[in-house]
């Protein structure tokens, strides 16, 4: 079955946030949770993350940063967050979000060829059935990053911090994910700055809405051959 367990993040040994996510990559997801939520601006700012025992995790920010003004970046000073769906975005965050600048074209076939092969890498899903998957994919289909987790949140925050800790180019990759394109988890991928964000799942109205405001490629519905494409169509190449 699939193993879900709290984790406890402290930055600078203030108190941040618990997540419940499946307990492995933790290191990755956190880096990839403070990059995609902007607590962070890069994974540069991070100096250590180490986890202990009964998922306690100390997020040891740069000296530059002002932790208590980056804790104001948060809704309440201390908060759980749920594998299930990680709660609704806040409309004045899209107020905010600066459209992707990236030139990068991109197959349709690799996209299709990426998201589908999602199933083929979920050791995890094909065993327990109850998480979701998410990879970061150069535009020629390289994989870079990929992660499993229970909630579809983390397993994107996984592999953002994945392919952040790899000093990856986010401007020149798309992001695969088997989970429902909502407005938080494209708000995740305009954050870091990923053009193109494409799912086996559906996009909801929130979700496109945040790609129309940051400029970014979305796409659902991607299996077998076909897909539906909601924004910015041009950086899909048809052949």
């Amino acid at each position: 079955m699939a193993e879900e367990a709290p984790i406890h993040i402290f930055m600078n040994m203030k108190p941040y946030a618990t997540l419940m996510c499946t307990p492995k990559d933790l290191k990755e997801l956190v880096a990839g949770h403070l990059l995609s939520e902007g607590v962070v601006n890069t994974v540069d700012e991070i100096q250590e993350i180490t986890v202990g025992e009964e998922g306690i995790c100390n997020v040891k920010l740069a000296p530059s940063v002002n932790v208590e003004r980056r804790l104001k970046l948060v809704s309440r000073l201390y908060r759980i967050i749920p594998s299930a769906c990680g709660g609704p975005y806040n409309p004045q965050f899209v107020k905010r979000l600066k459209p992707v600048q990236s030139a990068v074209r991109v197959k349709a076939e690799t996209v299709q060829k990426c998201v589908n092969n999602l199933n083929r890498m979920a050791e995890t899903f094909r065993k327990t059935g109850g998480v979701h998957v998410a990879a970061v994919y150069r535009v020629d289909g390289t994989l870079v990053a990929f992660a499993e987790d229970v909630g579809r949140h983390n397993a994107v925050d996984k592999a953002l911090g994945k392919a952040a800790m790899a000093k990856t180019p986010f401007s020149e990759c798309f992001l695969a994910l088997s989970g429902r394109l909502t407005a938080d988890i494209i708000l995740k991928a305009a954050r870091v700055g990923l053009p193109v964000v494409a799912s086996i799942s559906a996009a909801l109205n929130s979700g496109i809405e945040v790609a129309r405001k940051a400029n970014l490629t979305l796409i659902g519905f991607v299996r077998g051959k076909s897909m539906n494409v909601y924004n910015a169509p041009e950086r899909i190449l048809l052949s």
